[in-house]
């Protein structure tokens, strides 16, 4: 592991050609609530309020965040110094915030589309026994029906010209989710010169509108990396092929998405890659390559996989090999997950986390 990290800090510190993403649909004002217990301590203290008609419970952490899956992938291409375009639907408050957020980097801000509702989200950080996990209580506010209708010629001449094109939460866009992404994806390779990215997010919320998203975007030719987590990875598997509803029941998490990745990448022409909290892993039809995360202090859960999302970006624009290109969007995600003001990196302080990293193992 310390040889591709050596060649992963070199690819760091050199020149790169620049590129240029749009990503696209969600800006979510996001407030952070972190929780020092399970969910029945928690049920617990809750219920003891109840019982006195209300009160407060004191003492619990809480931070407001940039949030949404585009925008937060945004933030982490721009630390990491990639020119990015956002074309995302918020409220005014939201257009200020996205600017205050996003002012100092490489983020073009002139496709931010303004509604009256914002996207809100408050994200309960839980212990389960295993590590931390987060219950998101969403307002998905104006993205609900954000679709083709809303973007202009403006847009689709900055979605033509872009390197990559990046279409996030699916299951918030629960009116249009499937006719966006269809329509931004076909955009893409028939006008376009840049590479397709897809990361649905929990498609749970819009479950009935699964089979119409994996008949229209998922398995069409449109789609160049689709990007998924484990149960992502197992939802979207059980739409293929019915043995993993068996499987559920006697195999462990990470090898059903295994599994289940593996099944999706030898029935669609999309690569997979499959990004977890112990591995990150590429799978196609020629085969795949897995790469261990970085073990660190994890302070916080929400958005690891927008940041890791950006490093694997990074590395399939500058066409590293698949083992440097998860190690980089590992290497993005552990830093800002035990970052403890929650940052992105920059590529300097990025190659100085790895160095420290590295010394640690040996």
């Amino acid at each position: 592991m310390l040889g591709y990290l050596e060649e992963l800090q070199r690819f760091l510190e050199s020149e790169t050609e620049a590129i240029n993403v749009v990503v696209m649909p969600d800006f979510f004002l996001d407030r952070l609530i972190s929780l020092n217990c399970d969910v029945k301590n928690f049920c617990r203290m809750l219920g003891k309020v109840a019982k006195r008609n209300g009160g407060s419970i004191d003492g619990i952490e809480q931070v407001d965040l940039k949030g949404g899956n585009a925008i937060n992938t945004a933030s982490a291409l721009a630390a990491l110094d990639v020119k990015v375009t956002p074309i995302v639907c918020t409220s005014k408050l939201g257009s200020k915030l996205i600017k205050s957020y996003l002012k100092p980097r490489k983020v073009d801000l002139s496709h931010v589309k303004i509604f009256d509702n914002a996207s809100i989200t408050t994200a309960i950080e839980l212990e389960n026994g295993k590590g931390k996990v987060n219950v998101m209580l969403r307002d998905v506010g104006a993205l609900a029906a954000f679709g083709p209708q809303d973007l202009n010629d403006e847009d689709f001449e900055a979605i033509e010209n872009a390197d990559y094109v990046c279409v996030f939460n699916w299951a918030g866009t629960r009116r249009f989710g499937t006719e966006l992404a269809e329509t931004i994806f076909h955009r893409v390779k028939t006008a376009g010169k840049g590479k397709t990215y897809c990361d649905t997010a929990d498609p749970t919320a819009n479950k009935e509108k699964i089979p119409k998203l994996m008949k229209k975007v998922l398995q069409s030719k449109h789609v160049d990396i689709l990007s998924l987590n484990e149960n992502e990875a197992i939802c979207y598997a059980s739409q293929l092929n019915d043995t993993i509803e068996k499987l559920t029941k006697t195999s462990k998490l990470d090898d059903l998405a295994k599994e289940s990745a593996r099944i999706l990448a030898s029935r669609l022409s999309a690569r997979v890659d499959l990004h977890t909290a112990s591995f990150s892993a590429t799978f196609t039809k020629k085969g795949e390559t897995i790469v261990p995360a970085f073990k660190v202090p994890v302070l916080r859960v929400t958005g690891a996989g927008d940041a890791w999302n950006a490093g694997n970006i990074l590395g399939d624009a500058h066409r590293l090999s698949d083992e440097h290109r998860l190690a980089l969007a590992n290497a993005v995600a552990a830093y800002y997950i035990s970052n403890p003001k929650g940052t992105h990196p920059t590529r300097k302080k990025l190659v100085q986390f790895i160095d420290r990293w590295s010394k640690e193992l040996t």
